[in-house]
């Protein structure tokens, strides 16, 4: 039997973060005074660089940055000369496998990660200030992350079932230990045991799936997966029943209804720097895994899938917005709200094949990716705020937290509301063009009803959203005095109010990002 030295190259990044791990579990050992600041550092710094290195690694993704770069006034050209020249001599390639075909380098996994890391990086720097003032703040909870943001860097660029189902369970089993990590919470505790036990649950019905395809088709290779279906010398009962059981895993990795019990209870009793998390980053990683089984393997039985998963995306976008508008803790109802949006991006993911024609793919396919992309943005703001006001040990879970924030601070307010705005969908920020790009591609395939349906539940669901801003604006405070913060929260909720309503003016940018990765990998 020959040995083969595996190309290591397309995985610098992952194989950086498992180092880093390691630096982060041995420092925390041996410096125990500063072990969380110096494991809070390194872990930024760790996510940073990484993210840095995807994009060196990744085939194209520097020139993709480029092309879009030049699309931006004034400096535009200036810039992207810069950026291309950086990208010669850097991958080129548009595909490239390693370790006997488990892992793949692509732009569609290279732009996903990229976005994953800095989402974990920017929830970190968000959080942290939360966890200290609950003296919860641990180098434990820095080294979970970053073993959670590996999981998901492995499940992203997985061409193989057996090193998605490996990322996947480091990733849920370091979320796990967040959700738990304030152990004097009984309803923290609660909370993660809930979510260790559907989402083992939710595992095995993933693996029960993976063992029936690979009875089928008699690999665990996507691209292998693939070519036994087109080839039809695989089970088509045995595989549907495949189809089934991997749906499942997958809709409760996304967190969509029938699987979304875990949902509304994990983002309550979690900290809410942990619930910033769950709620942002672990999404692009299920975009991902989702997109690699059913696009990349099982695309042949798309006219099962689709049917499955439109059946997913409108129970999610009915109970999402009508359970939404019943709560009152604002962390239960963005909740609701995320499976809302989960639903419209399963909607962009069923467009993408109309009784075999693959024409309308791209299309569909990027916009799904755009309206994951702009909800993780979303989320970091709305969370942000909720951590914003959850100060001294004051923690801010109802929509009445909200009461008169626009006399405390009136900036802050204006951010809300451009969050709830984008959330409702409202012209012109980045949540009204995801929906409409979304809207656009389901019509493209002809599900007009499916796209009307959407739309007479986001103005349903514009209620909750507008429900907060008129708190913020017409009642009275319950506290009267100033919002206090530390100077980066203060920052970073500002930038992220700005992109929201930056990209909402000028979304091409990141539409055009999405489409080329989308572009070079199928």
């Amino acid at each position: 039997m020959n040995f083969v030295v595996p190309d290591f190259y397309p995985a610098t990044a992952e194989i950086f973060v498992a180092v880093m791990a390691l630096v982060i579990m041995l420092s925390a050992t041996f410096a125990r005074r500063i072990a969380s600041d110096l494991a809070y550092g390194l872990t930024q710094l760790t996510l940073l660089f990484a993210a840095a290195l995807t994009i060196l690694v990744s085939p194209n993704l520097l020139a993709a940055v480029a092309a879009v770069i030049a699309e931006v006034p004034l400096f535009g050209n200036q810039l992207a000369e810069g950026v291309m020249g950086l990208a010669q001599g850097y991958a080129a390639n548009e595909v490239v496998a390693t370790f006997n075909g488990m892992f793949i380098g692509d732009m569609l996994g290279g732009l996903l990660k990229v976005f994953s890391l800095l989402a974990v990086a920017i929830a970190l720097l968000y959080g942290r200030g939360y966890m200290a003032d609950r003296k919860i703040e641990r180098a434990e909870y820095y080294l979970l992350s970053l073993l959670m943001s590996l999981g998901m860097m492995v499940m992203i660029s997985a061409n193989h079932l057996l090193s998605l189902y490996m990322g996947l369970e480091m990733m849920s089993l370091s979320l796990y230990g967040m959700v738990a990590f304030d152990r004097d919470s009984a309803r923290s505790t609660e909370a993660a045991m809930k979510y260790f036990a559907l989402g083992a649950l939710a595992s095995g019905l993933l693996l029960y799936g993976i063992s029936m395809i690979y009875g089928a088709t008699g690999s665990l290779e996507l691209s292998a997966i693939a070519q036994s279906i087109y080839q039809q010398a695989a089970n088509k009962t045995v595989l549907v029943f495949g189809l089934v059981f991997i749906l499942a895993g997958l809709a409760f990795k996304l967190g969509v209804v029938p699987f979304h019990m875990w949902v509304p209870d994990v983002y309550q009793g979690a900290p809410t720097a942990v619930t910033l998390v769950i709620s942002t980053a672990p999404k692009l990683a299920a975009f991902a895994m989702t997109m690699r089984v059913l696009v990349y393997g099982l695309f042949e039985l798309a006219d099962q899938w689709q049917s499955m998963l439109m059946f997913l995306a409108v129970l999610s976008i009915i109970l999402g917005n009508l359970a939404a508008i019943a709560q009152t803790n604002i962390k239960r109802m963005l909740a609701y709200s995320g499976i809302s949006h989960m639903g419209f991006v399963l909607l962009g993911m069923l467009a993408g094949v109309v009784d075999g024609d693959r024409n309308f793919a791209l299309n569909a396919y990027s916009s799904a990716m755009f309206y994951a992309v702009s909800y993780v943005i979303m989320s970091l703001a709305s969370f942000g705020m909720v951590i914003l006001l959850s100060r001294a040990g004051f923690e801010a879970e109802t929509i009445d937290d909200f009461k008169g924030l626009n006399k405390r601070s009136s900036w802050f307010a204006a951010v809300m509301m451009m969050v709830m705005f984008s959330m409702a969908g409202i012209p012109f920020f980045i949540g009204f063009f995801a929906k409409l790009s979304v809207l656009q591609a389901v019509v493209a395939a002809g599900y007009v009803w499916l796209a009307v349906l959407a739309v007479v539940m986001s103005v349903i669901g514009a209620y909750y959203y507008l429900r907060v801003v008129k708190v913020m604006y017409f009642d009275e405070p319950q506290d009267p005095a100033p919002i206090s913060a530390p100077g980066e929260l203060r920052v970073l909720l500002t930038a992220n109010g700005l992109a929201i309503a930056v990209l909402g003016l000028l979304p091409q940018g990141l539409m055009s990002l999405c489409a080329y990765a989308l572009l070079a990998s199928l």
